[in-house]
């Protein structure tokens, strides 16, 4: 055991990898942007993008490689968090019902045919606007405390470090203003894009159904606004996960984080899509288990409830820390296959590049 005080060992672990990636990068490096983003890259470039399948066996094995640590941070963090989400005891039934009847009211008063799906749409919004808003502050705790632990776990791994819940606590205390910082940015970023889509919603229904178009055409201009909302929504996802990881890796915060991340990702996209992708089917799956298994059905007495509950509450658990996870093994790898700088002399990152480069972890 190392006899330095965790952080004097983390800026020490710092400054190496800060030292031995300039080292690297340097000698590669022709040009660059005011972000450090390289604008061109030397022939012997040795680092290389994984795609989504790649991105999730790299995760894979490093959940192999501290197993312990992850599902300890899964139990402790993830489990009460998704236990809540999925039950929903905070959520009061008198606010959704409110809140759907409002929804309700707009998209009739938009033109909108008063169909099961448009008013399953409504109902089901509404549910996840409360779910948000009613445990806000699990999600701005526990939940970004879990985050935070598992992107530091991930780089701890790549740097080679042994991880123990004193260090990650006394370096959480030194980085948690920025984390907090760009989290808020992130759930106005998001209270933001689903504002407009609701506006440019009402808006295009409306201008259809002034134009004498009858309900049941008013719905495909409408599916087609969602289909594109649904694609911004989710590149807009991506940016905000990688910049929750850039908060805990390097010394920026807020809005510099998100355009950082921005042009972290750059190429990269597809990939980002497609873990967001899996990661959403899997958590909709689950739940939708749940609401059917738990919620709805019951063996006589309700003793189905006792084993399936927790059952699915463990494998909702699993899904969000594979997602972590694997948002933190895209930032890594965004991260080398780009040979980002820091953005100035005080920012850092954990990772050493030639060890991800190498792939050198063995369970």
């Amino acid at each position: 055991m190392s006899s330095k005080p965790p952080l004097a060992e983390m800026e020490s672990v710092e400054s190496s990898c800060r030292a031995v990636e300039l080292e690297c990068s340097s000698p590669r490096l022709d040009s660059s942007d005011d972000y450090g983003i390289p604008q061109s890259l030397g022939s012997d470039q040795r680092f290389y993008s994984m795609n989504a399948l790649e991105i999730l066996r790299e995760t894979v094995r490093i959940l192999r490689f501290n197993s312990t640590g992850f599902l300890s941070i899964a139990a402790v963090l993830i489990c009460p968090v998704s236990a809540i989400v999925l039950s929903n005891p905070l959520v009061k039934k008198s606010v959704v019902k409110s809140l759907y009847v409002r929804l309700w009211m707009v998209a009739r008063s938009s033109g909108l045919p008063m169909n099961s799906l448009i008013q399953q749409s409504c109902h089901r919004f509404a549910e996840m606007v409360a779910s948000a808003v009613f445990c806000f502050p699990l999600f701005v705790t526990l939940s970004l405390l879990s985050k935070a632990a598992i992107v530091y776990s991930v780089a701890c791994t790549y740097a080679g470090k042994k991880v123990t819940s004193f260090n990650f606590f006394a370096v959480a205390a030194k980085i948690w203003r920025r984390v907090i910082s760009t989290y808020m940015w992130v759930c106005m970023v998001i209270i933001g894009c689903l504002a407009l889509f609701l506006v440019l919603l009402v808006a295009v229904c409306s201008v259809f159904a002034v134009m004498g178009f009858p309900p049941d055409v008013v719905v495909y201009p409408a599916f087609g606004v969602a289909l594109v909302f649904s694609v911004v929504f989710a590149h807009l996802i991506i940016i905000c996960n990688v910049a929750n990881v850039i908060s805990v890796l390097e010394d920026v915060s807020g809005p510099q984080a998100l355009l950082r991340s921005v042009f972290l990702i750059r190429g990269q996209t597809h990939v980002g899509l497609l873990i967001y992708l899996g990661s959403t089917i899997g958590m909709a799956f689950v739940e939708g288990l749940f609401q059917h298994r738990v919620k709805t059905l019951s063996y006589g007495d309700g003793s189905s409830r006792i084993w399936e509950g927790p059952l699915l509450v463990i494998m909702y658990s699993f899904v969000v820390l594979i997602d972590s996870m694997m948002s933190a093994v895209f930032y890594f790898t965004c991260r080398s296959s780009s040979v980002v700088v820091p953005l100035d002399g005080d920012g850092h990152t954990l990772l050493d590049s030639n060890t991800f480069a190498s792939g050198s972890l063995t369970p």
